[in-house]
């Protein structure tokens, strides 16, 4: 039976998943609805992807029956409030990354989905790739021996999106491509929390971070580390290293379709889709869509692969480096 869902906002990321889903079997998923908080973009973006029923506002979507489950696609200051709805709502929820703005934001969300018994998960579409599934494999099959470094590089120049550098809306090259780098080394040193973590930032014009250097030192003297940035074009790659080898994962790290262990090199074609994307490697997105469907016909309340605890700790990770870094949002007073 096809999961129903409901998007929820219609910019590029909405339209991108939206994209990926009426690529796949209509008896596993259909997009039953979409809102905005213009009636009109709603309804064009329904005529554009085929989608029968359009709202003016989240909380129409939320109220819909036929709704099973919300992708959250708004920026991420407002992840929040969509999240809250819809679980208060009783849908399960798909939630982009980074899923708060701060740790006692993805906790409260967390925590909601929890009491409700509810499925939540954040978007780390990353995760669900066949090149990061084989990467896993080759770390529990410890090929690398005793795993000791992971780096990660990410930067992109995003200064001309108003977005990205308005410390109003949470800008900056740490929620936006951080996130990812720290999902990376997290998911290779099997969600421990770190024991130390060093930062120095650059600071934008506007006030938020646009460059980042973290290093991280886990359980055992291990190191993780990672730059992102949103003005200086970096290698996007990701690595971990062991006593016996290395691991890559190579440009676009955060969409990856080749890795690399020991020099050997192997690829994982994404699935041909006829349609275009606003973000590289969109078609991916069609791992973490299956992956939601296959948690939610098992009666699942949190995906294995993306726990809701991995969550929590990414958020404190974040809100750590900014603290050492001194980036305060608006939204942490409240």
């Amino acid at each position: 039976m096809a999961l129903r869902w409901g998007i929820v906002s219609v910019g590029l990321i909405s339209s991108d998943f939206t994209t990926v889903l009426r690529t796949l079997p209509r008896s596993e998923h259909e997009v039953v609805a979409v809102a905005a908080r213009d009636l009109s973009r709603a309804k064009e973006f329904a005529q554009k992807h085929d989608i029968p029923k359009a709202y003016g506002s989240y909380e129409e979507l939320a109220k819909d029956p036929n709704v099973e489950v919300a992708y959250i696609g708004t920026q991420h200051p407002q992840h929040k409030a969509a999240v809250m709805l819809c679980l208060a709502a009783g849908k399960a929820v798909l939630c982009e990354k980074p899923m708060g703005v701060n740790a006692s934001e993805v906790r409260e969300m967390v925590a909601e989905a929890q009491s409700r018994g509810l499925f939540l998960m954040e978007a780390i579409w990353t995760r669900f790739f066949p090149a990061s599934e084989a990467l896993r494999a080759v770390l529990a099959q410890g090929t690398l021996g005793d795993l000791q470094v992971a780096r990660v590089e990410f930067g992109y120049k995003l200064t001309h999106l108003a977005r990205c550098v308005d410390l109003a809306q949470a800008g900056g090259s740490l929620l936006d491509l951080g996130i990812y780098c720290i999902q990376f080394i997290s998911m290779v040193f099997g969600g421990q929390r770190p024991e130390k973590i060093s930062a120095i930032g650059r600071f934008h014009e506007t006030g938020v971070d646009d460059t980042v250097s973290v290093l991280l030192q886990y359980p055992g003297g291990v190191h993780g580390s990672f730059t992102c940035s949103i003005t200086t074009p970096l290698s996007n790659t990701a690595s971990v290293n062991g006593t016996k080898g290395m691991a890559q994962i190579l440009k676009p790290c955060w969409c990856p379709t080749e890795l690399v262990v020991n020099e050997e090199h192997k690829e994982f074609p994404l699935p041909p889709v006829p349609y275009k994307f606003n973000f590289p490697n969109g078609a991916g997105m069609t791992y973490e869509a299956n992956h939601v469907r296959e948690c939610l016909r098992k009666g699942l309340k949190e995906s294995p692969v993306m726990p809701l605890a991995e969550s929590e700790l990414l958020a404190d990770i974040l809100e750590e480096v900014r603290k050492v870094i001194g980036i305060t949002f608006p939204q942490d007073k409240r």
